[in-house]
C-alpha cells in the first residue's frame, strides 16, 4: 500500500532516506520536548523524528495518508492530528507547551504555514522545513537584495534564519519542477518588539507593496507630518532597510501620530 500524491494538496513525497534523515537532524531539540510535523505523507521524515528523544506529533489533512500512517506507525496512532494546520488552534492541542515545527511543506501553502508560525511564535521556539528554494532564499535574505521582502523582514524580526541546504527535484515523487531549500528558524531571545506589532506589520507590508518607490512615497497613505517625511530614512527604498531600521521607522510613525 502506498499513498497517491494529490495535485490539489501540492503533494510531492520525499523518497530519499538520506535527505529525510538530514532534515530530521536540523532540529536542535533545545527549549522544547514536543515536535509537530506538518504533512508527513507516508512518513519518511516521521520515521527519523520518532528515533529522537522528543515526542513527535504529525498533522495531516489527507485521509489516505492518515490511514497509511496508522497502519505503518503503530506507536504514532494517538499522535496523528487529522486536521488542516492552517485552521487549528495550536494551544488546543499543546496547551502552553513549547513545540518545534518541521516538515516538507506543500509549496502552495508554505508561506501561510510560516505566517501561522509567526502568529504562534510565543509557543514555537524552533522551526525547520523545506520550501521552494526561491521562497527559502527570500525568507533568509539580508537587506540590499531584490528578493529581500515582506517574508524576510517579518520572519527575521522574531527568528534567526539560516538557509541550510538545497534539495534537487529528483528526490521527490512526483518530482517538482524546481529545487527546494531547507531553512531553520531559531526564535530570538528578545522576540517581542518594542513597537506595536500590528503597526509594524502594516508598515512593512505597505512599504514593500511598492518596493521600487522610496519609503516617503510608498507610505503616503499613513498621512505623516511634513516634518517626519523629511527624515533621512524616508529617502530610502524598503529593501535597503534592516529589521532594526523597520522597527525604528515604525517607532517614528507611532510617535508622529501622538
Amino acid at each position: 500500500m502506498s499513498v497517491r500524491a494529490k495535485k490539489h494538496l501540492g503533494q510531492h513525497f520525499l523518497k530519499d532516506e538520506n535527505i529525510a534523515k538530514k532534515i530530521a537532524d536540523t532540529l536542535t531539540g533545545i527549549g522544547y520536548e514536543t515536535v509537530l510535523e506538518i504533512g508527513p505523507g507516508m512518513g519518511i521524515l516521521t520515521n527519523y523524528l520518532l528515533q529522537k528523544e522528543y515526542t513527535t506529533f504529525v498533522i495531516e489533512i489527507d485521509t489516505e495518508s492518515v490511514e497509511y500512517l496508522k497502519a505503518h506507525y503503530l506507536n504514532l496512532t494517538d499522535r496523528i492530528i487529522s486536521e488542516n494546520f492552517l485552521k487549528i488552534d495550536i494551544s488546543n492541542y499543546f496547551q502552553d507547551k513549547p513545540i518545534a515545527i518541521i516538515g516538507n511543506f506543500p509549496y502552495n501553502i508554505s508561506s501561510q504555514i510560516l505566517f501561522k508560525t509567526l502568529e504562534n511564535k510565543h509557543q514555537i521556539p524552533e522551526f525547520s522545513g523545506m520550501f521552494q528554494k526561491e521562497v527559502a532564499q527570500r525568507i533568509a535574505e539580508k537587506p540590499g537584495s531584490k528578493i529581500y521582502g515582506i517574508l524576510s523582514v517579518l520572519t527575521q524580526a522574531f527568528y534567526d534564519v539560516e538557509y541550510l541546504f538545497t534539495v534537487p527535484p529528483s528526490v521527490f515523487n512526483p518530482p517538482p519542477k524546481v529545487d527546494s531549500g531547507v531553512i531553520r528558524l531559531i526564535r530570538k531571545e528578545n522576540y517581542t518588539l518594542p513597537v506595536d506589532e500590528k503597526l509594524f506589520y502594516k508598515v512593512v507590508k505597505t512599504a514593500f507593496n511598492q518596493r521600487r518607490k522610496t519609503i516617503r512615497n510608498s507610505l503616503k497613505t499613513f498621512n505623516l507630518s511634513d516634518k517626519l517625511r523629511e527624515d533621512a530614512i524616508f529617502a530610502q527604498r524598503p529593501e535597503q532597510l534592516s529589521v532594526d531600521e523597520f522597527i525604528c521607522l515604525t517607532q517614528k510613525i507611532a510617535n508622529d501620530a501622538i
